[in-house]
Protein backbone atom coordinates (compact mmCIF):
# COMPACT_ATOMS: atom_id res chain seq x y z
CA UNK A 1 0.00 0.00 0.00
CA UNK A 2 1.24 3.32 -1.25
CA UNK A 3 2.34 5.26 2.30
CA UNK A 4 -0.13 8.23 2.90
CA UNK A 5 2.44 10.72 2.98
CA UNK A 6 4.08 9.37 -0.01
CA UNK A 7 1.37 10.86 -1.61
CA UNK A 8 1.18 14.34 0.10
CA UNK A 9 4.84 14.96 -0.55
CA UNK A 10 5.44 13.58 -4.38
CA UNK A 11 8.79 15.14 -6.04
CA UNK A 12 9.37 16.47 -8.40
CA UNK A 13 6.65 18.96 -8.67
CA UNK A 14 5.59 18.90 -12.40
CA UNK A 15 5.72 22.70 -12.07
CA UNK A 16 4.08 22.98 -15.66
CA UNK A 17 0.34 21.61 -13.94
CA UNK A 18 1.53 22.85 -10.99
CA UNK A 19 -1.41 25.84 -10.09
CA UNK A 20 -1.61 28.47 -7.15
CA UNK A 21 -5.21 28.88 -6.55
CA UNK A 22 -5.58 32.35 -4.83
CA UNK A 23 -7.21 36.04 -5.16
CA UNK A 24 -6.60 39.21 -3.08
CA UNK A 25 -10.15 38.21 -1.25
CA UNK A 26 -9.42 34.46 -0.96
CA UNK A 27 -11.64 34.23 -4.28
CA UNK A 28 -10.49 31.28 -6.95
CA UNK A 29 -8.26 31.86 -9.62
CA UNK A 30 -5.51 30.30 -11.77
CA UNK A 31 -1.97 31.00 -12.19
CA UNK A 32 1.16 28.98 -12.95
CA UNK A 33 4.40 28.58 -10.78
CA UNK A 34 6.18 30.34 -13.58
CA UNK A 35 3.86 33.25 -13.26
CA UNK A 36 4.38 33.54 -10.06
CA UNK A 37 8.40 33.56 -10.50
CA UNK A 38 8.18 36.09 -13.11
CA UNK A 39 5.90 38.64 -11.26
CA UNK A 40 7.88 38.19 -7.86
CA UNK A 41 10.39 40.16 -10.19
CA UNK A 42 8.57 43.11 -10.90
CA UNK A 43 9.54 46.68 -9.80
CA UNK A 44 7.61 48.10 -7.02
CA UNK A 45 6.06 44.79 -5.99
CA UNK A 46 6.12 45.03 -2.15
CA UNK A 47 5.55 49.18 -1.86
CA UNK A 48 1.85 47.78 -3.58
CA UNK A 49 1.67 45.57 -0.65
CA UNK A 50 2.81 48.15 1.92
CA UNK A 51 -0.31 50.11 0.36
CA UNK A 52 -2.45 47.41 1.18
CA UNK A 53 -1.82 47.86 4.65
CA UNK A 54 1.08 45.60 5.08
CA UNK A 55 4.22 46.71 7.00
CA UNK A 56 7.69 45.04 7.14
CA UNK A 57 7.70 42.93 10.11
CA UNK A 58 9.92 44.09 13.18
CA UNK A 59 10.80 40.89 14.46
CA UNK A 60 12.63 39.09 11.55
CA UNK A 61 15.74 37.65 12.53
CA UNK A 62 17.14 35.64 9.59
CA UNK A 63 15.21 34.17 6.28
CA UNK A 64 14.67 35.43 2.99
CA UNK A 65 14.56 38.97 1.95
CA UNK A 66 12.58 39.83 -1.52
CA UNK A 67 10.70 42.39 -3.27
CA UNK A 68 12.00 46.37 -3.46
CA UNK A 69 14.32 47.31 -0.65
CA UNK A 70 14.71 43.72 0.45
CA UNK A 71 11.30 44.39 2.73
CA UNK A 72 11.19 40.47 3.98
CA UNK A 73 8.88 39.20 6.06
CA UNK A 74 5.53 41.40 6.56
CA UNK A 75 2.73 41.81 8.75
CA UNK A 76 -0.84 41.80 8.21
CA UNK A 77 -3.16 44.23 9.48
CA UNK A 78 -4.60 41.30 10.99
CA UNK A 79 -1.99 40.54 13.04
CA UNK A 80 -0.80 37.81 10.90
CA UNK A 81 2.79 37.57 9.36
CA UNK A 82 3.24 37.39 4.97
CA UNK A 83 6.28 35.33 4.16
CA UNK A 84 6.33 35.79 -0.09
CA UNK A 85 6.75 32.58 -1.77
CA UNK A 86 10.15 31.99 -3.03
CA UNK A 87 10.84 30.97 -7.03
CA UNK A 88 10.04 27.40 -8.39
CA UNK A 89 10.91 24.96 -6.78
CA UNK A 90 10.61 25.92 -3.58
CA UNK A 91 7.87 28.12 -2.54
CA UNK A 92 5.24 25.73 -4.50
CA UNK A 93 6.94 22.88 -2.49
CA UNK A 94 6.74 24.78 1.23
CA UNK A 95 3.35 25.32 0.53
CA UNK A 96 2.46 22.20 -0.74
CA UNK A 97 4.01 21.07 3.25
CA UNK A 98 1.59 23.91 4.70
CA UNK A 99 -1.33 22.73 2.71
CA UNK A 100 -1.11 19.82 3.39
CA UNK A 101 0.04 19.47 6.89
CA UNK A 102 -3.27 21.71 7.46
CA UNK A 103 -5.45 19.99 5.27
CA UNK A 104 -9.31 19.80 7.04
CA UNK A 105 -9.44 16.39 5.88
CA UNK A 106 -6.15 15.27 7.23
CA UNK A 107 -6.50 11.64 8.96
CA UNK A 108 -2.76 10.96 9.19
CA UNK A 109 -1.85 11.38 12.74
CA UNK A 110 1.98 12.17 12.08
CA UNK A 111 0.79 15.49 10.24
CA UNK A 112 -1.95 16.21 12.62
CA UNK A 113 0.97 16.20 15.57
CA UNK A 114 3.25 18.07 13.80
CA UNK A 115 0.88 20.94 13.68
CA UNK A 116 1.30 21.96 17.07
CA UNK A 117 5.08 22.48 16.18
CA UNK A 118 4.62 24.65 13.20
CA UNK A 119 2.72 28.07 13.18
CA UNK A 120 -0.61 28.28 12.03
CA UNK A 121 -0.85 28.36 8.23
CA UNK A 122 -3.85 30.56 7.05
CA UNK A 123 -4.09 29.98 2.94
CA UNK A 124 -2.46 32.18 1.21
CA UNK A 125 -2.63 36.22 0.62
CA UNK A 126 -1.60 38.85 -2.52
CA UNK A 127 -2.05 42.34 -2.86
CA UNK A 128 -4.82 43.62 -4.68
CA UNK A 129 -2.77 44.99 -8.00
CA UNK A 130 -0.38 41.91 -8.29
CA UNK A 131 -2.54 39.03 -7.68
CA UNK A 132 -0.02 36.54 -8.74
CA UNK A 133 2.60 37.70 -6.17
CA UNK A 134 2.02 35.67 -3.34
CA UNK A 135 2.40 34.72 0.19
CA UNK A 136 1.94 32.30 3.05
CA UNK A 137 -0.25 33.74 5.62
CA UNK A 138 0.83 32.51 8.33
CA UNK A 139 0.29 32.63 12.65
CA UNK A 140 3.10 35.58 13.92
CA UNK A 141 4.25 33.31 16.88
CA UNK A 142 5.77 36.67 18.34
CA UNK A 143 2.60 38.05 18.92
CA UNK A 144 1.55 37.47 22.77
CA UNK A 145 4.59 38.53 23.85
CA UNK A 146 5.84 42.17 24.92
CA UNK A 147 9.24 41.89 24.79
CA UNK A 148 9.75 38.83 22.78
CA UNK A 149 13.31 37.82 22.37
CA UNK A 150 13.98 35.66 19.56
CA UNK A 151 16.56 33.25 18.06
CA UNK A 152 16.28 31.36 14.69
CA UNK A 153 18.33 28.20 14.52
CA UNK A 154 19.08 25.91 11.32
CA UNK A 155 18.77 22.40 11.59
CA UNK A 156 20.12 19.46 10.77
CA UNK A 157 23.50 18.18 9.64
CA UNK A 158 23.77 19.77 6.55
CA UNK A 159 21.74 22.77 4.96
CA UNK A 160 21.22 21.30 1.02
CA UNK A 161 18.70 18.61 -0.12
CA UNK A 162 19.44 15.49 -1.67
CA UNK A 163 18.79 17.16 -5.10
CA UNK A 164 20.92 19.77 -4.66
CA UNK A 165 23.78 20.42 -7.55
CA UNK A 166 27.22 19.84 -6.43
CA UNK A 167 27.93 23.68 -6.79
CA UNK A 168 25.02 23.74 -4.49
CA UNK A 169 26.27 21.21 -1.88
CA UNK A 170 30.06 23.36 -1.72
CA UNK A 171 28.44 26.95 -1.24
CA UNK A 172 26.29 25.80 1.19
CA UNK A 173 29.27 23.12 3.12
CA UNK A 174 31.72 26.46 2.75
CA UNK A 175 29.41 29.02 4.33
CA UNK A 176 29.82 26.97 7.68
CA UNK A 177 31.92 23.52 7.62
CA UNK A 178 31.10 22.55 11.01
CA UNK A 179 27.68 22.30 10.48
CA UNK A 180 28.18 18.47 9.82
CA UNK A 181 29.88 18.20 13.16
CA UNK A 182 27.53 20.68 15.19
CA UNK A 183 24.65 20.17 13.74
CA UNK A 184 23.16 23.30 13.71
CA UNK A 185 23.58 26.88 13.36
CA UNK A 186 22.72 30.04 14.58
CA UNK A 187 21.15 32.35 12.19
CA UNK A 188 20.35 35.42 14.09
CA UNK A 189 19.18 36.51 17.23
CA UNK A 190 17.37 39.51 19.36
CA UNK A 191 17.50 39.82 22.53
CA UNK A 192 15.66 42.38 24.91
CA UNK A 193 18.11 44.23 27.20
CA UNK A 194 16.31 45.28 30.26
CA UNK A 195 19.32 47.84 31.23
CA UNK A 196 19.10 49.35 28.05
CA UNK A 197 15.29 48.90 27.34
CA UNK A 198 16.48 48.02 23.81
CA UNK A 199 17.50 45.22 22.59
CA UNK A 200 20.58 43.61 20.63
CA UNK A 201 20.46 41.64 17.18
CA UNK A 202 23.60 39.42 16.18
CA UNK A 203 23.22 37.61 12.24
CA UNK A 204 23.95 35.03 10.70
CA UNK A 205 27.63 36.21 10.60
CA UNK A 206 27.92 35.87 14.52
CA UNK A 207 26.62 32.23 14.02
CA UNK A 208 28.82 30.80 11.44
CA UNK A 209 31.62 32.38 13.75
CA UNK A 210 31.05 30.43 16.50
CA UNK A 211 33.01 26.95 16.93
CA UNK A 212 32.85 23.87 19.18
CA UNK A 213 34.37 25.75 22.14
CA UNK A 214 32.35 28.60 21.80
CA UNK A 215 28.76 27.26 20.71
CA UNK A 216 27.72 27.32 24.24
CA UNK A 217 28.70 30.77 24.83
CA UNK A 218 26.67 31.81 21.74
CA UNK A 219 23.78 30.62 22.77
CA UNK A 220 23.76 31.78 26.26
CA UNK A 221 23.78 35.55 25.08
CA UNK A 222 20.15 34.86 23.80
CA UNK A 223 19.50 33.88 26.87
CA UNK A 224 21.00 36.50 28.70
CA UNK A 225 19.00 40.47 29.42
CA UNK A 226 21.89 41.79 30.49
CA UNK A 227 21.84 41.22 34.26
CA UNK A 228 20.81 37.71 34.38
CA UNK A 229 20.98 34.39 32.78
CA UNK A 230 17.29 33.67 32.09
CA UNK A 231 17.10 29.68 33.40
CA UNK A 232 13.40 29.20 33.21
CA UNK A 233 13.62 30.20 30.07
CA UNK A 234 16.13 27.89 29.21
CA UNK A 235 14.74 25.15 31.02
CA UNK A 236 11.17 25.33 29.03
CA UNK A 237 12.73 25.90 25.81
CA UNK A 238 14.17 22.42 26.71
CA UNK A 239 11.09 20.76 27.49
CA UNK A 240 9.30 21.97 24.08
CA UNK A 241 12.70 20.85 22.13
CA UNK A 242 12.44 17.53 23.39
CA UNK A 243 8.63 17.33 22.40
CA UNK A 244 10.05 18.25 18.66
CA UNK A 245 12.60 15.32 19.02
CA UNK A 246 9.90 12.90 19.79
CA UNK A 247 8.04 13.59 16.84
CA UNK A 248 11.33 13.02 14.60
CA UNK A 249 12.12 9.64 17.14
CA UNK A 250 8.38 8.49 16.13
CA UNK A 251 7.94 9.37 11.99
CA UNK A 252 10.13 7.98 8.94
CA UNK A 253 8.33 9.05 6.22
CA UNK A 254 9.67 13.15 6.03
CA UNK A 255 13.37 14.56 6.26
CA UNK A 256 13.32 18.60 6.40
CA UNK A 257 16.62 19.85 4.52
CA UNK A 258 17.44 24.00 5.75
CA UNK A 259 15.00 24.30 8.33
CA UNK A 260 14.63 26.65 10.98
CA UNK A 261 13.35 26.35 15.04
CA UNK A 262 12.52 29.70 15.80
CA UNK A 263 12.56 30.02 19.28
CA UNK A 264 11.28 32.81 21.24
CA UNK A 265 10.82 33.70 25.22
CA UNK A 266 9.21 36.76 26.99
CA UNK A 267 12.15 39.44 27.96
CA UNK A 268 10.52 42.09 30.25
CA UNK A 269 10.42 41.81 33.73
CA UNK A 270 6.96 43.96 33.80
CA UNK A 271 4.66 40.50 34.16
CA UNK A 272 1.24 40.59 36.10
CA UNK A 273 1.33 37.53 38.42
CA UNK A 274 4.35 36.08 36.68
CA UNK A 275 3.66 35.65 33.28
CA UNK A 276 0.80 37.63 32.20
CA UNK A 277 0.53 40.61 30.17
CA UNK A 278 -1.67 42.67 27.96
CA UNK A 279 0.14 43.95 25.31
CA UNK A 280 -3.24 45.03 23.15
CA UNK A 281 -4.85 46.95 26.44
CA UNK A 282 -1.69 48.96 27.34
CA UNK A 283 -2.66 51.94 24.80
CA UNK A 284 0.82 53.07 24.47
CA UNK A 285 0.45 53.38 20.21
CA UNK A 286 3.80 51.37 19.41
CA UNK A 287 4.35 47.92 18.23
CA UNK A 288 4.81 45.41 21.17
CA UNK A 289 8.17 44.09 21.46
CA UNK A 290 9.34 47.36 20.30
CA UNK A 291 10.95 49.67 23.49
CA UNK A 292 10.81 53.21 22.75
CA UNK A 293 14.32 54.65 23.70
CA UNK A 294 17.25 55.82 22.31
CA UNK A 295 19.46 52.41 22.93
CA UNK A 296 16.97 51.06 19.64
CA UNK A 297 16.07 54.05 17.41
CA UNK A 298 18.19 51.94 14.72
CA UNK A 299 14.90 49.76 15.11
CA UNK A 300 12.50 52.46 14.81
CA UNK A 301 12.57 52.06 10.70
CA UNK A 302 11.51 48.75 10.97
CA UNK A 303 8.73 49.19 13.68
CA UNK A 304 5.24 48.43 12.69
CA UNK A 305 3.27 52.27 12.95
CA UNK A 306 0.31 52.18 15.64
CA UNK A 307 -1.55 49.17 17.28
CA UNK A 308 -2.82 46.42 14.99
CA UNK A 309 -6.56 47.10 13.52
CA UNK A 310 -8.62 44.30 11.85
CA UNK A 311 -9.59 46.73 8.57
CA UNK A 312 -8.82 44.44 5.95
CA UNK A 313 -10.77 41.20 5.64
CA UNK A 314 -9.46 38.40 6.64
CA UNK A 315 -8.15 36.16 4.13
CA UNK A 316 -9.95 33.23 3.39
CA UNK A 317 -8.51 29.58 3.07
CA UNK A 318 -7.18 28.59 -0.74
CA UNK A 319 -6.40 25.39 -0.26
CA UNK A 320 -9.16 23.21 -2.36
CA UNK A 321 -9.08 20.32 0.32
CA UNK A 322 -10.25 22.87 2.95
CA UNK A 323 -13.11 24.88 3.71
CA UNK A 324 -14.01 28.27 5.14
CA UNK A 325 -15.40 27.88 8.69
CA UNK A 326 -16.90 30.24 10.86
CA UNK A 327 -17.44 34.19 10.43
CA UNK A 328 -15.12 36.64 10.34
CA UNK A 329 -15.17 37.88 13.28
CA UNK A 330 -14.54 34.56 14.77
CA UNK A 331 -11.43 34.22 12.60
CA UNK A 332 -10.12 37.85 13.74
CA UNK A 333 -10.61 36.70 17.14
CA UNK A 334 -9.20 33.15 16.10
CA UNK A 335 -5.90 35.07 15.26
CA UNK A 336 -5.85 37.53 17.95
CA UNK A 337 -6.96 35.45 20.90
CA UNK A 338 -2.84 35.68 22.56
CA UNK A 339 -3.73 39.67 23.00
CA UNK A 340 -6.36 39.04 25.90
CA UNK A 341 -5.45 35.57 27.39
CA UNK A 342 -3.81 34.78 30.70
CA UNK A 343 -0.77 32.03 29.96
CA UNK A 344 1.42 29.83 32.39
CA UNK A 345 5.41 29.43 32.02
CA UNK A 346 4.49 26.57 29.54
CA UNK A 347 3.28 29.36 27.26
CA UNK A 348 5.84 32.18 28.63
CA UNK A 349 8.28 30.59 25.79
CA UNK A 350 7.39 29.09 22.21
CA UNK A 351 9.39 26.61 19.69
CA UNK A 352 7.87 26.40 16.25
CA UNK A 353 9.35 24.76 13.42
CA UNK A 354 9.92 26.97 10.11
CA UNK A 355 11.21 27.30 7.07
CA UNK A 356 9.77 24.40 4.51
CA UNK A 357 11.25 24.72 1.02
CA UNK A 358 13.33 21.72 1.17
CA UNK A 359 11.36 19.03 2.66
CA UNK A 360 11.09 15.89 0.55
CA UNK A 361 9.39 12.33 1.34
CA UNK A 362 11.76 9.27 2.83
CA UNK A 363 11.47 5.81 3.96
CA UNK A 364 14.24 6.53 7.27
CA UNK A 365 14.35 8.65 10.10
CA UNK A 366 15.42 12.29 9.69
CA UNK A 367 18.48 11.38 11.90
CA UNK A 368 20.57 14.74 10.20
CA UNK A 369 17.39 17.13 11.70
CA UNK A 370 17.50 14.46 15.23
CA UNK A 371 21.53 14.89 15.51
CA UNK A 372 20.77 18.67 15.65
CA UNK A 373 18.15 18.34 18.51
CA UNK A 374 20.41 16.18 20.48
CA UNK A 375 23.32 18.78 20.03
CA UNK A 376 21.09 21.82 20.48
CA UNK A 377 19.33 20.16 23.70
CA UNK A 378 22.96 19.06 25.27
CA UNK A 379 24.01 22.19 24.41
CA UNK A 380 20.96 24.03 26.16
CA UNK A 381 21.53 21.47 29.08
CA UNK A 382 25.20 23.00 29.51
CA UNK A 383 24.20 26.52 29.99
CA UNK A 384 22.00 25.18 32.85
CA UNK A 385 24.83 24.15 34.92
CA UNK A 386 26.64 27.40 34.01
CA UNK A 387 27.28 29.48 36.97
CA UNK A 388 26.64 33.37 35.54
Amino acid sequence: MENHLQKFFQFPFNLDKFTLNVSTDGEIMDSSARTLEKDNKKKGSVKQVLLDGCVPFSHQVAGHKCGINNTGVLQHPDGTILKQLQPPPRGPREMHFYTQVYAKDCTDTRLLDLQQHLPRFYGTWAPRESPHELYLKLEDVTKRFLRPCIMDVKMGKRSYDPFASLEKREEQISKYPLMEEIGFLLLGMRVYQINSDGYITLDQFYGRSLGKDTIKNGLTRFFHNGEDLQRHAVSLIISKIRSILRWFEGQTQLHFYASSLLLVYEGSPHTVNGWKHTQAETGTGHQQGEPQSKCNKHHEALSVQGSLTHSHPYCRETNANRMCAGSVEEEHAEIGMGDKKQFGQEEAVEVKMIDFAHVFPSNSPDEGYMYGLRNLLSTLEQILKTDI
